[in-house]
């Protein structure tokens, strides 16, 4: 055939591909790629296939394609789909049944075809009913059982008005009769309460009947009986009366109805294989009942699991409704959400309104209608529509009892399951019976579907050895098919001789055989992938064509060899360029681009005129102010030959022309009226423009004036008017700038007066409308949330207004009342101050807070003194503001100003004022930000900063005793006086409703105070009866700074109140601190909370529905002593200061007296008395109060008898040292007391004094310039030192120069600096100046952080990256770039470039990117100076896991689906250079000085001449490796240890010599306790670290007097995958501590961050910005006046979820997800001795990873011994542990934890007792406690897990079957996971949001 054959056929492809792109939809048939004419058959719906043997198009094609190549009729095949009618019976409304219409149907489908088919249904008014009551029967329902008896007459009136033709049944259950669930002693068996039943799983009493009479006898003789735990055993009971069908006596034709009527919470699966009960089998749904009616597998089988319900239930048409009280309600409400149809409510705690609920629920359940396909095969689709052909949600069929409803079933058949063709499928996944009902129907249309996989007659008969195929193959349906060892189209090249032809199949300038993209067969290319890869050569890639705005071929083609072939109507290389000229037509649609361009690509291609052009090239004046402004210049040249274009070749390029009038038409007939200015004769002309005057015409009608309008010759009359004008300009110049606050306020109102520079940024409420109920308020303000849309760049500051009652029309009574304005009335005034928010300012006793209070105080009163009437302030506090942008952690000041009514204008206006200058008098505040309020109104303004997008306005709402029952206040945003926004949204209303209570509950104050020596704080709450009767309240606690366990114990539960009842009291145990605790201590007021919350029976809450609790400890004493031990004055001081400070409990008095000693000269005594808050008093002694001159001398004073509430200190005594020297005058004195003057300064010798005006200026990024004036003197150079601002001074360097000025270089950029200056000549150096600061000029920031990748598809990713680690500046934007490359690293299609000006905005979606393709990705960030260095990153999306298309992508937001199961674990990866770590600890850890808890310990300690790593593993395991590193100056070696650490106090030591030098360093691990909360995102974090000490002489030496000694250790708490809290306690000074300095870097090297402490008060940072699984160096110090401290040091690790071993790493910032086993299987207890037995267990359901072992814990139940630690290696399927020496008759709780390369699991536990064979004993504990896990799959994949614990004692000195010990966390959205006296619970809102918090038992 040759090369003219493969040309031919080529070109056919070529035909092919155009024609196939013409069309929309995908062509499956084309693509299928089908071998044979069945595989083409079952492609899909419309596929036919061509058999004739000269055909040369696809054979396999749409029916329409390969006619259009030319296909007979006689070769076309085509398979043929069936449908039929079997059974269609008319609805007989007369029938009072549920019907439906058809009944029974058969249809063939071929794969992707789909039918719609019309159904009718018909509901009765009242059909059938059969109601079936399972009640459980456990000791607390006895009430609800008594009330059912009484119910017989009510009953059979509901369930009449439901129904004509009813049956009722009765079934009643408790739990299975087994241990844990019941007590199996005999007696218990036997009557577990008085007067009750033995225990049973489930019975059914009565059977469906309709006899009313019979049920309610039989109901009489059923009584009560019990079971131990409070969970039920109700999913047995609903399961065996689902598939019990006979003997309940379900019918056929009836509405099933099974009301389930409870007060606890149920059992599921997995609860029957616990410890004792060891209950493995699952439930195998079928009925199980004897002839008494009685379950008989509950102890054989474990209890159904809830989708089984659902399934069984649905399987059965039963509908559950579910009559819950209100402790289990919201159990039972997620459980109706699995349900296709369900119902649940509340009932009473009596059952009383039982009846009221079924009536209810039957009524809600008939207005729901659903449609369901039942037992669907995997290959079909159903969607049900309404009439009108519309897709219905549930609930949207309103059919009509009594009525004939229609709806339409739209059925398709897939055309693959999966990724395989459906043909390939199982049959029973390709066909079965569809059963379509509506959910509260029996009956259903009966529909047997099929997908016909046809076959083709043809490949039955092939033609053998057929002349076409050479006498080489078959002919087999047109095509050959050929035998082995030939090859070709017609079987035409044997396979031996393709390999001599491969030459043929390489292409010009290739050097592979089909360009290595397919195989050379016959000198014919086969590509290997001919989706991607075509032509003779494979050499064309689909993939790369070009492509715009992101889309291959701008989705307008199809790539055909290498170039786009585009489709009708669109043309350009990437079928960018459209043919229609549509978007280039003129107004009118008459012309193209109005005649002054031409259209090209769909876009007009304008001249230059010199104007700016429209889109259809006409002159656009609204871009140059108007047509006046626009027209003027053309106007000027030509009619005057004047202005900008005179020159005639500027003035012809005009695109009009002028007509001179005598008479200008009037300006209401014209598109503009024009008068201007000539300049250069000063006179004024005027002109009109308008649009053409016909339609043919495209240039302006212009006409001009012809007579201009000239001033007189004298102008002198215009000069006074002239500099009256100027003066008046720079009068209100002066004004602009005293009243700005600063030239960017003034800048941005100017601004704002320009139209044009309001445009692009709103700002308004985010809501319309709020809906609140005032019982339910909790505060009298409301947070309304304010955004702000556009580029957040600048400052907008929004004034709003709120007004009470807007619902009170004019003519209201109350609206007619005007109030007195002369009535003093009390006005709330907020302000924020300028000062960060402090723990200390929430405390209205604390100093801070009273001295603020005090200057807030004395500077209101200045400033509203002005208003007249107006009292001082009053009721002064101190708050932050949530959501309030870049301000939240100022503090916000709320105080009472009272005054007359009418000044409340006056007052808004007064604090307006002071607010925009930043100062209230001499209170500093905040611009932008106040609130001004009376009782029915309130002004005040917000301030949007630059970057802010959302703020909150506190508005208050006026909640008042006489408010309507609803009533409405708006809020008003008025306007913007500073920024350049426009108002968008600007009323939001508020609805408060006021509802009439029966009852308030309420706490008698808002704070009690109890102190911790008491042991308990007894809380009243108080009710006030409004209608007398029963009504209940809910309380509970909630930790503040108190911790529960730790100084007190949580209480929560509801109260019950009785008829008369007014209060009661709920008691809070309160607990002592421990040794370790009280070490521990932070010092701060430890407070917690008590809600209130759910009134009941019309209550509601009242005035304090919240109290706070402080627990007061047992104050401290005041320690009193010398501030410094040594004074030194000299004989010409005129009086003698010597210090006393206060430290500890300064805010009560104390008293202390004292002495002088050794003095003969001063003898002298007093006494000193501290008032609350002052720490320093001074002794004065004054030298010349005695006799005769003031010699040198030295003596000593004392302090000695102090308070009661005080002692002494270390510095008893001070010795006073008195020196000769000069005299001073009084003046000098009191300048050298105020630190103005410095003694040595002044003191003889010839010292030189300090440099004069010394001033400092930079002079760059890296460089300042410093000069001063000389001092007195002959100085011989001059000394600057110089340092970071925050480093210590002595730490400082020190530059020497001669001339007074210095340069500093090499300095880092936007720094601050500080300074000091020197002279020095021969005597030494002179004094330094006070301190210069300065800081230098910012330069270019470095490069971004490493670059993240979230993969949503093979064309999607979001890009994300971190803030350079030098910024140098503030950042303002980032750039990314991306350009696709090959594998040489070279560009291979244009670069795009994305700005993103939000410098907050670390991330990009980039979304269209070629499938396959290799990427680069640039990022750069920008500040003030330019832009830095790239980071770039390479990565190909396609060979990157995807994320499933069912989770949402939001651009903004990284998702980790956190409940995805084993399909995938994350969808976050790093670019190539993430640094891998080690697996380690999983549980939170604390460095102090002398122990780590469960960590990697990485120590690196830096050795002269060398240097050593040390890396210590360790975790709950009891082994654990220890390997060191050691690199010295002479040489390195290794050493490795194993160490065995086992859990409590205890530790190892070693000793390792280096070099000559011994050194010993002591590790000891113990548990530390600490309470922590925090909210976060899916994150289950763990903290490794460790401690960095070093024994060497020089850090152990004694520090110098006044310097703090090291903080004493450091405490380390995680806040997720990249952020961190470091705290430390305050080291031991003589001296204040003036601040802290935090050190930061990463262990492996890099910058060294810094975050400088100034509050001393301050004892913990956080820190957002470290990476997981990255090792950091943390170093704490302080500094007092004295200097810097040495340094605590500390090495952390944050360890991220995912296996680090994977290239698969979270983000910074971004969420993550841990994925550890979970729990070990049941444990399983072989007693072999009376002291030994065997445990067993099964490995993890879920081990996600390789278990590498077990840990297993022992110890006593009750305390006693030591905890005992296993380890056991391995990961068989059962793994079992001896444990010998025990003790009889003693209970022992086992945890088993699996460990795999993830970490450790949850724990399973169990609790056993060997008990003495001759009953002797002890305290005889004869029933087990145990822990039960319960898992229970909630909506929106919530996973609950519940703990409850029981422990049963039988104890001489308990009453028999006490309940001591009941844990029971069972709060929906709860899962909880153990860990080793560790609980960590999580709270999954929405499935995304997690709650966690930690909590440590001591």
């Amino acid at each position: 055939m040759g090369r003219w054959t493969l040309h031919l056929s080529v070109g056919l492809g070529l035909l092919t591909v155009l024609l196939s792109c013409c069309y929309a939809e995908v062509n499956y048939c084309y693509e299928a790629k089908a071998k044979s004419c069945s595989e083409c058959l079952q492609a899909g719906t419309g596929c036919a296939y061509c058999s004739d043997e000269t055909f040369n198009g696809p054979r396999c094609d749409l029916e329409k394609n390969i006619i259009a190549h030319g296909c007979s009729r006689a070769a076309r095949i085509k398979a043929h789909s069936s449908m039929m009618i079997e059974e269609e019976r008319r609805i007989n409304t007369a029938l009072q049944q549920a019907q439906v219409s058809p009944q029974r149907m058969s249809m063939s489908f071929l794969p992707g075809e789909e039918r719609l088919m019309d159904v009718e249904v018909f509901a009765p008014t009242k059909g059938p009913l059969d109601l079936y009551i399972l009640m459980d029967f456990s000791n607390s329902m006895a009430d609800d059982l008594n009330n059912l008896k009484s119910m017989g007459e009510k009953l059979a009136n509901v369930v009449g008005d439901l129904s004509d033709d009813y049956t009722i049944g009765f079934g009643k259950f408790v739990d299975k009769v087994t241990e844990p669930q019941t007590d199996m002693r005999p007696s218990k068996l036997k009557e577990p309460w008085p007067n009750s039943d033995p225990p049973f799983a489930f019975e059914n009493v009565i059977k469906l009947t309709k006899d009313l009479a019979f049920f309610t006898s039989e109901l009489q003789k059923e009584r009560i009986s019990g079971n131990l735990d409070p969970p039920e055993g109700g999913f047995d009971a609903i399961l065996q009366a689902a598939v019990c069908k006979d003997a309940i006596g379900w019918r056929n034709h009836s509405t099933h109805l099974l009301v389930f009527s409870t007060e606890s919470a149920f059992h599921y699966e997995a609860d029957g294989a616990n410890v004792l009960a060891g209950i493995l089998p699952r439930n195998d749904e079928l009925c199980h009942l004897d002839a008494n009616g009685r379950y008989t597998e509950d102890v054989t089988q474990d209890y159904p699991s809830v989708p089984t319900l659902v399934r069984v239930l649905g399987k059965h048409n039963i509908i559950p409704i579910f009559a819950v009280t209100n402790h289990s309600f919201t159990y039972y409400e997620k459980l109706k959400g699995y349900f296709p149809i369900a119902e649940v409510d509340v009932l009473q705690e009596d059952s009383r309104n039982i009846l009221e609920v079924m009536q209810k629920a039957f009524e809600s359940i008939r207005s729901k209608m659903s449609i369901r396909a039942e037992d669907r095969p995997k290959a079909f689709e159903a969607q049900f529509l309404t009439a009108s052909e519309k897709v219905a949600e549930y609930g949207v069929f309103d059919f009509k009892p009594g009525a004939i409803g229609k709806f339409k079933m739209r059925l398709k058949a897939q055309r693959t399951i999966g990724k395989d063709s459906v043909c390939t499928a199982n049959s029973d996944d390709r066909e079965g019976t569809i059963r379509v009902k509506p959910t509260t129907f029996n009956d259903g249309v009966n529909i047997k579907a099929s997908v016909l996989c046809a076959t083709c007659d043809c490949e039955k008969n092939p033609s053998s050895k057929a002349a076409r195929c050479n006498g080489n193959g078959d002919l087999v349906c047109g095509k050959c098919q050929c035998s082995h060892g030939w090859l070709g189209k017609f079987c035409n090249c044997s396979a031996s001789d393709s390999a001599s032809e491969s030459s043929l199949c390489i292409g010009p300038d290739m050097k592979e055989a089909c360009s290595g993209r397919g195989d050379c067969e016959c000198g014919t290319c086969v590509c290997h992938n001919p989706e991607q890869f075509e032509g003779p050569y494979c050499q064309h890639d689909k993939t790369q064509c070009q492509r715009y705005a992101g889309f291959l071929c701008n989705a307008r083609g199809s790539c055909v060899m290498g170039q786009c072939a585009c489709t009708e109507g669109w043309t350009g290389s990437a079928c960018e360029c459209t043919k229609s000229n549509e978007t280039c037509l003129d107004r009118d649609k008459k012309g193209v681009c109005n005649g002054r361009g031409k259209c090209v690509c769909g876009r007009c291609e304008c001249v230059d005129t010199g104007f700016e052009m429209s889109s259809t090239c006409e002159p656009n004046f609204q871009a140059q102010l108007g047509a006046c402004e626009g027209t003027r210049s053309c106007v000027q040249c030509q009619a005057w030959k004047t202005g900008e274009r005179k020159q005639k070749e500027e003035c012809d390029k005009c695109p009009f022309k002028i007509v001179m009038v005598d008479e200008l038409k009037e300006p209401e007939s014209v598109l503009d009226s024009c008068s201007f200015r000539d300049e250069d004769d000063d006179c004024t002309y005027n002109y009109t423009v308008n649009h053409p005057r016909n339609s043919a015409s495209k240039t302006l009608d212009v006409e001009v004036l012809k007579k201009k309008d000239c001033p007189p010759a004298s102008l002198l009359w215009l000069l006074p008017l002239l500099l009256f004008l100027l003066l008046l300009l720079a009068l209100l110049l002066l004004c602009c700038w005293k009243y700005c606050a600063c030239c960017k306020s003034c800048l941005q109102g100017c601004l704002a007066l320009l139209p044009c520079c309001r445009r692009g940024r709103m700002v308004g409420f985010k809501e319309d409308e709020y809906l609140l109920r005032q019982s339910l308020l909790t505060s009298d303000h409301l947070d309304t949330p304010m955004v702000r849309t556009g580029p957040p760049k600048g400052t907008d500051v929004v004034r709003w207004k709120v007004t009470d009652n807007v619902h009170r029309g004019f003519n209201h009574p109350q609206a007619l009342i005007k109030p007195n304005p002369k009535e003093t009335i009390q006005f709330p005034v907020s302000l924020r101050l300028n000062r960060l928010f402090s723990d200390n300012l929430s405390r209205p006793d604390s100093k801070d807070a009273e001295q603020l209070r005090k200057e807030v105080s004395d500077n209101l009163n200045e400033v509203y003194k002005q208003i007249p009437g107006a009292q001082k302030v009053q009721k002064t506090a101190f708050r932050m503001q949530r959501n309030a942008g870049k301000r939240q952690d100022y503090t916000i000041m709320d105080t009472v100003l009272s005054a007359p009514r009418s000044s409340y204008p006056d007052i808004v206006k007064l604090t307006e004022k002071n607010v925009q200058s930043g100062n209230f008098q001499d209170l500093k505040v905040v611009p932008g930000y106040y609130t001004v309020a009376t009782d029915r109104e309130a002004a005040g303004a917000v301030e949007f900063q630059e970057g802010v997008e959302s703020v909150d306005v506190h508005v208050p709402l006026f909640v008042k005793d006489e408010d309507d029952d609803k009533k409405q206040l708006q809020v008003e945003a008025r306007d913007v006086p500073f920024g350049i926004a426009e108002i968008g949204k600007r009323f939001v209303n508020i609805t408060i409703l006021k509802e009439h209570a029966t009852s308030v509950f309420s706490f008698l104050q808002p704070a009690y105070t109890y102190s911790r020596q008491e042991g308990v704080a007894n809380i009243p709450i108080t009710r006030e009866i409004i209608e007398d009767g029963r009504t209940q309240v809910t309380y509970r606690t909630r930790d503040l700074t108190a911790k529960d366990k730790k100084d007190y114990v949580t209480v929560e539960g509801d109260l019950m109140y009785g008829p008369g009842e007014t209060q009661k009291i709920v008691p809070v145990p309160l607990l002592e601190l421990g040794e370790k605790d009280g070490l521990l201590e932070d010092k701060q007021v430890k407070q917690f909370v008590m809600d209130l919350s759910n009134p009941r029976q019309g209550a509601k809450l009242g005035r304090y529905p919240r109290t706070t609790v402080t627990i007061a400890d047992q104050p401290e004493p005041s320690v009193i002593m010398f501030k410094k031990a040594t004074q030194s004055f000299t004989t010409s001081d005129p009086m003698y200061n010597i210090p006393v400070v206060r430290m500890r409990n300064q805010d009560s008095p104390a008293t202390v007296n004292w002495r002088t000693k050794k003095g003969p000269r001063f003898d002298q005594s007093g006494f000193l008395k501290f008032a609350p808050g002052e720490n320093e008093k001074n002794i004065l002694i004054d030298p010349k109060a005695y006799p005769g001159p003031v010699k040198p001398d030295t003596f000593q004073l004392e302090l000695f008898d102090p308070s009661s509430n005080a002692s002494i200190g270390e510095k008893k005594t001070t010795i006073v040292n008195i020196t000769d020297g000069i005299p001073k005058t009084q003046e000098t004195f009191q300048m050298q007391e105020k630190g103005y003057v410095n003694r040595t300064a002044t003191s003889p010798g010839g010292r030189l004094l300090s440099p004069a005006n010394p001033k400092a200026k930079a002079t760059g990024p890296k460089s300042i310039h410093l000069n001063w004036d000389p001092p007195p003197g002959n100085p011989s150079g001059y000394k600057v030192k110089y340092w970071i601002y925050g480093d210590p001074e002595k730490d400082a360097q020190v530059l020497d120069v001669k001339t007074p000025q210095a340069e500093l270089t090499n300095l880092y950029p936007y720094c601050d600096y500080e300074m000091r200056v020197c002279a020095y000549n021969s005597l030494g150096d002179g004094q330094d100046t006070d301190i210069i600061t300065c800081q230098t000029l910012e330069d270019v920031p470095g490069e971004p952080g490493r670059l993240a990748f979230n993969v949503i598809s093979p064309t999607v990713t979001q890009i994300s990256w971190a803030e350079p680690a030098e910024t140098n500046g503030n950042i303002t934007a980032y750039e990314v770039i991306y350009t696709p490359i090959n594998d040489e690293m070279k560009q291979v299609g244009p670069a795009k470039k994305v700005m993103i000006d939000n410098p907050k905005k670390r991330m990009l979606l980039i979304e269209n990117l070629q499938s396959a393709q290799t990427y680069q990705y640039k990022v750069r960030a920008k500040n003030s100076v330019g832009w830095g260095p790239f980071r770039d990153a390479t990565i190909n999306l396609a060979s990157q896991p995807t994320r499933p298309l069912s989770i949402p992508i939001i651009p903004d937001v990284p998702i980790v689906d956190a409940e995805a199961g084993d399909e995938y674990d994350s969808y976050l990866m790093y670019s190539n250079e993430v640094l891998k770590s080690p697996g380690g600890s999983k549980t939170p850890s604390v460095s102090g000085d002398d122990y780590t808890v469960n960590g990697r310990w990485e120590q690196n300690f830096l050795f002269p001449g060398g240097s050593v790593q040390r890396n210590l593993s360790a975790s709950s395991s009891p082994m654990s490796t220890l390997s060191s590193n050691y690199r010295t100056g002479g040489g390195a070696y290794t050493m490795e240890t194993s160490t065995t650490y086992m859990s409590g106090p205890g530790g190892s030591r070693r000793q390792d010599l280096l070099g000559g030098h011994s050194q010993r360093t002591d590790v000891i691990m113990r548990k530390r306790s600490e309470s922590r909360g925090y909210t976060d995102e899916n994150i289950r974090d763990s903290i490794v670290m460790g401690d960095v000490t070093s024994n060497f002489a020089d850090l152990n030496a004694r520090v110098s007097p006044g310097v703090p000694d090291t903080p004493s250790r450091l405490v380390f708490s995680a806040l997720g995958p990249t952020a961190l809290k470091v705290s430390w306690q305050e080291p031991h000074c003589e001296k204040d501590i003036l601040g802290y300095c935090v050190l930061y870097q990463l262990l492996n090297g890099g910058d060294v961050k810094r975050i400088n402490v100034t509050n001393p008060a301050e004892n913990s940072v956080i820190i957002q910005d470290l990476l997981p699984n990255h090792s950091y160096l943390f170093k704490v110090k302080a500094q007092s006046v004295e200097g810097w401290g040495p340094e605590r040091e500390g090495v952390i690790t944050i360890e991220s979820a995912v296996d680090p071993k994977s290239p698969l790493c979270p983000m910074p910032g971004s969420p993550f997800t841990l994925s550890t086993p979970s729990a070990p299987g049941p444990l399983i207890f072989t007693a072999l001795s009376p002291d030994s037995l065997q445990l067993s267990w099964e490995k993890p359901r879920k081990p996600n990873g390789d278990i590498l072992g077990y840990v297993v814990t022992c110890e006593q139940l009750h305390g006693g011994g030591d905890m005992r630690t296993f380890q056991v290696n391995g990961d068989s399927a059962e793994t079992s542990l001896t444990v010998s020496n025990l003790t009889e008759n003693v209970p022992y709780k086992f945890k088993v934890q699996a460990r795999t390369t993830q970490g450790f699991g949850p724990e399973r536990e169990g609790i056993i007792t060997i008990e003495s064979q001759d009953g002797s004993a002890l305290s005889q504990y004869n029933n087990q406690s145990l822990t039960r896990r319960e898992v229970f799959h909630m909506p929106s994949e919530v996973t609950t897990r519940t703990n409850v614990s029981h422990t049963m004692l039988n104890d001489p000195y308990f009453s028999d079957g006490m309940m001591m010990t009941t844990q029971h966390t069972e709060t929906s959205g709860m899962m909880t996971r153990q860990i080793t006296k560790e609980v960590v619970q999580r709270s999954v809102m929405g499935g995304t949001t997690v709650t966690k918090k930690l909590f440590y038992e001591s």
